[in-house]
């Protein structure tokens, strides 16, 4: 992945396609063939001249301010992550922590403990590369349909159990790839996300295509129904929580929903256990 120059145009381009006329309030007119805005119409929603514009999208301008990049921003109709990840871009925060923690591939003693002893539910750890780097027993059982859970990214695009395991699989390979690229914003050059894109860039289309969009957001909370093969359905309430002193890597959180329209999953996963241990 280049930066910030040819990362930057990309994303403005992809960005400025994704936006419709009618979005912004404009007229699309009669035999339009442009896809989304045109660079004079992002240019003049954004309070620029369409040729500083246009050396931005063509990577001839790097450095464009703040104020350039916020005021983008708001033509674009970006979200906090999508405009925090295309400010990045440009000006990256520095990070506070040590270099090490960029490449740590392992957890903490305290977190395994947590992961081991602390936890029913099913959790995990993972890197900014959506690589897993622990894992305790019922999030094996949840995932016991798949082959491998050494990455999530992996999983979902490369694995064909995903799309039974998976309710609404077209919607979670979005969050995945959003998750990833959000990861970049803090790490903008890290060697774990362009590894994983580029092996399942040659793997997957869909995959591809949806990096291509620049989709920013990361993963945080949400309520999720899983198909387990031997276990049924989970309704399982999903947390991502920041580890303290290791800030590229995410603890994911799986607990039961609360709820008496259907079975506790955390219950289901426990008898699949016990059926397994004593097999």
């Amino acid at each position: 992945m280049a930066y910030p120059s040819a990362e930057l145009s990309s994303f403005l381009r992809a960005r400025r396609e994704a936006v419709t006329p009618r979005d912004v309030g404009l007229v699309p007119g009669d035999g339009r063939r442009v896809r989304g805005l045109r660079r004079e119409e992002l240019a003049l929603l954004a309070g620029l001249s369409t040729d500083y514009y246009r050396r931005l999208e063509q990577g001839r301008e790097q450095r464009p301010s703040l104020q350039v990049l916020r005021a983008l921003a708001r033509a674009l109709r970006l979200d906090a992550h999508a405009t925090a990840y295309l400010v990045s871009l440009v000006h990256p925060v520095p990070l506070t922590t040590p270099a090490h923690a960029t490449t740590v591939s392992t957890v903490s003693r305290g977190v395994q403990t947590l992961l081991d002893d602390g936890m029913r539910v099913p959790a995990y750890v993972v890197d900014i590369g959506m690589n897993i780097l622990a894992i305790n027993a019922p999030a094996r059982a949840m995932y016991s349909a798949f082959g491998d859970t050494d990455n999530v990214a992996r999983m979902v695009f490369c694995d064909p159990a995903a799309h039974d395991f998976y309710t609404h699989w077209h919607q979670v390979a979005a969050q995945v790839v959003g998750n990833l690229r959000s990861g970049l914003t803090r790490f903008p050059t890290d060697d774990r996300v362009a590894e994983v894109v580029e092996e399942i860039s040659a793997h997957s289309a869909v995959f591809a295509d949806l990096w291509a969009t620049h989709h920013v957001r990361p993963r945080t909370s949400e309520d999720k129904v899983f198909r387990h093969p031997q276990a049924g359905e989970l309704h399982l309430h999903f947390e991502a929580l920041e580890v303290a002193d290791a800030p590229d890597q995410r603890l994911f959180i799986y607990c039961p929903v609360e709820s008496g329209s259907h079975p506790d999953a955390v219950d289901q996963l426990e008898s699949l256990m016990t059926v397994a241990a004593a097999t």
